[in-house]
């Protein structure tokens, strides 16, 4: 699990894609400041940013909405020149149709906006040292842009071409769409790189989240631009964007020129249903990957975890840290320290808004592979079997509070939390009350949320490798399927 929350707070093996105009905006970020007054339109912490008793607060922001449903969040930060701005569009994988549609059309705003070539955007980022990066996930998609403080209007300018005039240029876009292709084609060459999507395929099966984010490698290559455009057309009304800014502004001056640029906007987006719970699965299942030339086994273990907004999540933080979440973790000792089987075990929880996945991941030789399961299986069920002490517990808090702060100190990290907090509808207690609910923390709670949320029963297993030399162990795990990894998709059912 990761320790912060931000829309990249999934695993390190599941990876977004992204598109990116880039100058040489690599300036220091300035630190969370303090905010010394909190006046009566302002949403966000009361007192300083780092607080004595209470710890980490976020720093004091200000939500806007206008009446086309654009939102802004604004937190200043005026120790360095610099503004980061993250804006989300509710409209992630889950939305695709065909599939890659939410990451083609992201990938695709920077091709051309309100009357400049995509030349011409990249000549104006590049001269001012800018930067301008989109992506996509499983539930919404992203534009990040980092510059000067004197360069706001150019930059504020810039956005609102990209985001209310895309170009979606017909020769730029066959260069890119065949670029993207030929990637998605290559990411199966490194298992490491794919092997959440796998995973994901299985644990979610026919619920929305198993959409892999970019999409298949025959989905992406299916789609046109006309599919990109009726994507764009449904989903990126202001009624589904929220935009928060960090860094060096007046509150009043910027929210005059945000208006300037997006209150004329005017278009509703699509409804969408609201997703279902994540079900648990109902056996022990293996997704057996086949890669006849590999020598080494990747291999993902789990189940079913927890949504982003379970008032447990910050107490499944701390046990996952003991179990896989740091360097001295009971799964890296075991397996990497101990026994020389791999150069890195991890656990975590990937949450999402309906649910998400626990997960233990890592990697091994052919040969070693049943020893490092059942290595791996026997060390998990520590959780069960010997439970968690005091002094493991009170190193797992210092580690977790160590760790959080850090998380929220650049223009950048704020403004990607905010738009986190608001997809997940999240208040400021989440970051707020984080390290006073470490700090409670008690033995019986962690032998609660052991016994709770952790999955036990009907494990979910995924083995990248040679399934000639690994069959016989995938049938003693679970219910086996087998697919090739240069089969489209990563699924049994593409």
């Amino acid at each position: 699990m990761s320790h912060y929350l931000s829309k990249k707070m999934v695993l390190s093996t599941v990876t977004a894609c992204c598109f990116t105009l880039a100058g040489c905006a690599s300036a220091p970020q300035p630190t969370a400041s303090p905010a010394n007054t909190t006046n009566a339109n302002t949403v966000g912490a009361e007192g300083i940013a780092f607080k004595q008793n209470d710890g980490f607060q976020l720093p004091a922001y200000q939500k806007q909405v206008l009446d086309n449903g654009f939102t802004p969040y604004l937190l200043p930060q005026h120790e360095v020149p610099l503004l980061s701005i993250e804006v989300l569009v509710g409209a992630g994988a889950v939305q695709d149709q065909q599939g890659g549609e939410a990451f083609l059309t992201s990938q695709s705003l920077l091709l051309g906006a309100g009357g400049k070539s995509k030349q011409q955007l990249e000549q104006q980022t590049d001269f001012i040292g800018a930067s301008l990066v989109t992506s996509n996930d499983k539930e919404a998609s992203y534009l990040n842009m980092t510059f000067m403080q004197k360069d706001t209007a150019a930059m504020l300018d810039l956005l609102a071409a990209v985001l209310r005039q895309p170009e979606f240029n017909p020769e730029e876009f066959t260069k890119l769409h065949a670029r993207l292709v030929a990637q998605q084609q290559q990411a199966k060459e490194s298992p490491r790189n794919v092997i959440s999507r796998y995973f994901d395929s299985l644990l979610y099966g026919n619920h929305p989240y198993a959409k892999p984010t970019t999409g298949t490698e025959q989905s992406l290559a299916a789609l046109n631009l006309a599919d990109v455009s009726h994507f764009y057309q449904r989903h990126y009304q202001p009624d589904n964007i929220a935009i928060a800014v960090a860094g060096d502004f007046d509150i009043a001056e910027l929210s005059a020129m945000l208006a300037g640029r997006f209150a004329s906007w005017h278009g509703a987006s699509v409804s969408t249903s609201e997703l279902r719970e994540v079900s648990k699965p109902a056996t022990a299942r293996v997704l057996l990957v086949d890669k006849p030339d590999a020598t080494e086994t990747t291999l993902m273990i789990g189940g079913v975890g927890v949504s982003q907004n379970n008032p447990d999540y910050v107490g499944l933080e701390v046990v996952n840290t003991i179990l896989g979440g740091r360097f001295t973790s009971w799964l890296n000792d075991e397996l990497r320290v101990n026994s020389g089987l791999t150069y890195g075990a991890r656990s975590g929880f990937s949450s999402l808004s309906a649910g998400g996945a626990f997960q233990i991941s890592t990697f091994t030789k052919t040969e070693t592979t049943r020893q490092t399961i059942e290595l791996a299986l026997a060390t998990y069920r520590r959780l069960w079997q010997q439970g968690i002490d005091q002094a493991t517990l009170d190193s797992a808090k210092a580690y977790v509070k160590g760790q959080f702060p850090p998380n929220y100190e650049t223009n950048n990290q704020l403004a990607d939390l905010l738009v986190s907090m608001h997809l997940h509808q999240l208040d400021n207690g989440f970051i707020n009350n984080f390290e006073h609910k470490v700090d409670s923390l008690t033995l019986a709670d962690t032998e609660r949320l052991i016994n709770q949320y952790f999955p036990q029963q009907q494990l979910q297993f995924v083995l990248i490798g040679k399934a000639s030399e690994l069959n016989e162990l995938a049938q003693s795990l679970g219910e086996v399927s087998t697919v090739a990894i240069t089969d489209n998709g990563f699924s049994s059912n593409e």
